[in-house]
């Protein structure tokens, strides 16, 4: 059995669908490929295959990833290839590889995400953003109030933040920031819960709707425990 890590794209009016529907529509692109997928056993056999992280809906995404068992391949630029050609636009595959066989799955392997956050046209506050930067990062406690449906919930965001930095773009268009931060099952920070925090802390408020965000990569850890993408995890592609 061979286990095949499939890196994609998420944009366009694709980014509205659900974690649960992308999982429906990547089981009927498969079969519709012909890849030659591992299923269960049982009175309900269904494909193997293991998302990384779910991205929220609304959210666009440059490096999505899952894992998926197969008996056989050709060659993994065959398989992208016919997985693509199933697909519909706003999901795109830019990268197969096989996985060794002591990597952890996808799911298992998440320890920090990259984002870039734009603002839209007109939604972007008026004062200097970057210049709060600094003093937002220097803080002991970066605090985020979390509302539940049990109630809220204060967490510390910054043991999880590792990088924030903005871009003005040259002041041709509104400032970009550049996040990244932990995305592992015991921290999971979402870039929104950093933005509210800081521009909470610039004396501002996040407009709803305000952020178009991207999801750049998704890391792991290496023994090192130095970031690598998931893609970098892969022994043959």
């Amino acid at each position: 059995m061979l286990r095949l890590r499939v890196k994609f794209k998420k944009y366009g009016p694709v980014r509205f669908i659900g974690h649960l529907d992308v999982m429906r529509f990547f089981q009927k692109v498969i079969r519709r490929a012909g890849i030659d997928v591992a299923y269960t056993g049982g009175f309900s056999p269904h494909q193997i295959m293991t998302f990384a992280a779910p991205l929220g809906v609304g959210i666009t995404s440059n490096g999505e990833y899952m894992d998926i068992e197969i008996h056989s391949i050709t060659s993994c630029e065959d398989v992208r290839k016919r997985l693509n050609a199933a697909s519909v636009p706003g999901i795109e595959i830019i990268f197969t590889g096989l996985l060794p066989d002591h990597a952890e799955n996808a799911m298992a392997s998440v320890a920090a995400a990259s984002y870039t956050v734009r603002f839209r046209e007109g939604r972007a506050p008026s004062a200097d953003l970057s210049a709060f930067i600094p003093d937002f990062l220097s803080r002991d406690h970066i605090l985020y109030t979390k509302k539940t449906k049990k109630g809220e919930r204060e967490l510390d965001l910054k043991p999880g933040i590792y990088e924030f930095t903005c871009s003005d773009n040259g002041g041709c268009e509104t400032p970009s920031f550049h996040i990244l931060a932990d995305a592992s099952s015991a921290g999971n920070i979402k870039p929104i819960q950093i933005m509210e925090a800081f521009l909470a802390h610039c004396g501002e408020v996040l407009q709803e709707n305000a952020l178009l965000i991207t999801r750049e990569e998704i890391y792991t850890r290496a023994e090192s425990s130095r970031l690598i993408s998931l893609e970098d995890m892969c022994c043959q592609s």
